[in-house]
């Protein structure tokens, strides 16, 4: 008699082709999530960014009588490449800023230009304090030294949301889901505060959502410190936080104090360059744009 169990069995797989085993579905899966993760992600940014970006085009289309949004996004774009800042930076600054006055050959008149704050405290040698990426860079190593990790990120508030602007060591899961914080983070209660915030041990912190506390674990970071970034007016500015991969004891008085010198160091340099940078940046957008109706 024929098995026919077994002549089933040996039917080969359409196409030709094998199925796929149980490990091989499964990373099939694992891959596709952290693609659909990505896509969220971007999503997110898009839906944060877009309309403070639709807004600004907005106001320039109506100012400067421009044809269409596409001329004033690719005027901003423009201005923020010839700053070193990034395009949403304008964006903000376009909408948040009183504009010029009607048929004014400058934005500001004449403006003083204030001198950049000492970025002495950095223990670094020269920097170029105009260029935002560099000197956020040089505050995290600073940061990361003192505190003896290899993994931080840097994050500037913007309308009352922080945002990732500099990380080192960190995976792609971790920078994606605090790419915005608003909620309960060690970050977030230290600008909220004003004081550093020391988590020595994340797995049992209940200052932190199960989420959080997941990506944060699964990053390798065990403990947690979040330095404020303050100017002269105890304006928190951003936050720059240390992960550690095992969990913190605390800090010694001597690396508390240089964790405060920076952090009012690069407090003080944030407002200089939002004062002056990104005003010079909307300063060149009034002529870009003021050239476009000759």
């Amino acid at each position: 008699m024929t098995d026919h169990r077994r002549d089933h069995l040996l039917v080969p797989h359409p196409h030709g082709e094998q199925p796929a085993s149980p490990r091989e579905e499964a990373e099939r899966l694992a891959a596709q999530a952290q693609q659909l993760r990505e896509q969220v992600f971007e999503l997110e940014v898009q839906v944060r960014a877009r309309p403070k970006i639709a807004l600004a085009e907005g106001v320039l289309v109506e100012r400067y009588g421009l044809p269409d949004a596409d001329t004033a996004f690719a005027l901003m774009r423009q201005a923020s490449q010839r700053a070193n800042i990034k395009l949403h930076q304008v964006a903000v600054a376009v909408a948040r800023v009183p504009g010029p006055a009607r048929g004014a050959s400058l934005w500001f008149g004449e403006r003083t230009q204030a001198q950049a704050p000492p970025l002495t405290a950095l223990g670094v040698g020269t920097l170029d304090a105009r260029n935002q990426g560099e000197v956020l860079g040089a505050a995290l190593r600073r940061v990361l030294e003192i505190t003896s990790t290899h993994m931080g990120n840097v994050q500037l508030v913007e309308d009352g949301t922080l945002r990732m602007e500099r990380h080192t060591g960190l995976p792609r899961q971790f920078t994606d889901h605090f790419a915005f914080v608003d909620g309960r983070t060690a970050c977030s209660r230290a600008a909220d505060g004003g004081n550093q915030v020391t988590v020595k041990e994340v797995a049992l912190s209940p200052g932190f959502d199960d989420v959080s506390r997941h990506v944060i674990l699964s990053a390798g970071a065990r403990g947690v410190h979040s330095v404020p970034l303050v100017d002269d007016t105890r304006t928190v500015r951003g936050v720059i936080s240390s992960h550690h991969s095992n969990p913190l004891d605390g800090f010694a008085r001597s690396q508390l104090q240089a964790l405060h010198h920076t952090s009012r160091a690069i407090g003080t340099w944030i407002d200089w360059h939002r004062r002056t940078v990104v005003l010079d940046a909307l300063e060149d957008l009034h002529q870009l744009a003021l050239a476009r109706q000759e």
